[in-house]
């Protein structure tokens, strides 16, 4: 059984293959028209397919993909294998709806601090009775670097280089040395306040440069890029259990 699992975020379109539940491989999508989605599914053939999307993304993919598979969209109607005490549950993004799935099934019965690193770094906490107690938001080190850029008159826009000196010595390696180490600190800081609400608690490093990131820090941190694959394929095996 193969399924195709869309995740549409803010910065690149990818898709996942899993076969049975196995993770197979990644595609980088150049687009979300339907001529690109009906030649992946030619080519992939899946029987099942889900997407969550934080974009407006192209309405008519969802007729092709429900056309060709049994297809789910993320959204917060879709059945969840946990609870979502907040205040209004509809806005919950659809990524942060498949990370809380991932660690409700990965790590059972247990408090959860799941760290994503995207276009803005999300914190996503779930608690040992499968709740989604909310977290928080903050830009994300593309976004760091380029406001910097765009905010001030003389600021050139700068990226990052995992070889940068903690003490910068020109602009570019004060940008540098501010975002990245902007960043390490503030994922130590959350953690830190969290330790001290809720003691022991694993933590789940994801998303883009999440490897660099974990090896950085100093606790000890569980850094899987798939994560939010792997719980898109679980709410698939839970909505989309026809037949």
């Amino acid at each position: 059984m193969k399924t195709l699992c869309f995740d549409f975020g803010n910065t690149r379109k990818k898709a996942a293959l899993f076969v049975n539940e196995n993770f197979n491989k990644e595609i980088i999508l150049p687009n979300d028209e339907p001529s690109t989605i009906q030649a992946l599914l030619n080519n992939l053939q899946p029987q099942k397919s889900i997407l969550s999307s934080v974009i407006n993304h192209n309405p008519a993919i969802e007729a092709e993909l429900s056309q060709s598979t049994q297809f789910h969209k993320l959204s917060h109607l879709t059945k969840i294998n946990f609870t979502t005490p907040v205040g209004k549950p509809e806005t919950i993004g659809a990524d942060r709806l498949a990370l809380m799935a991932a660690a409700a099934h990965f790590f059972p019965n247990q408090n959860n601090l799941v760290i994503a690193l995207g276009s803005c770094i999300t914190y996503n906490f779930l608690n040992q009775y499968h709740q989604f107690l909310g977290g928080a938001i903050s830009p994300g080190m593309e976004m760091r670097f380029k406001s910097m850029h765009e905010y001030t008159a003389k600021l050139p826009i700068a990226s990052a280089d995992w070889n940068f000196p903690l003490i910068g010595y020109d602009t570019k390696t004060n940008l540098q040395s501010g975002v990245i180490v902007g960043i390490l600190s503030e994922i130590e800081g959350f953690i830190d306040r969290y330790q001290q609400k809720f003691g022991n608690f694993n933590v789940v490093l994801t998303g883009g440069n999440s490897a660099y990131f974990a090896s950085q820090l100093k606790y000890k941190i569980f850094a899987d890029h798939n994560f939010l694959f792997k719980g898109l394929y679980a709410l698939s095996e839970t909505n989309n259990c026809r037949s």
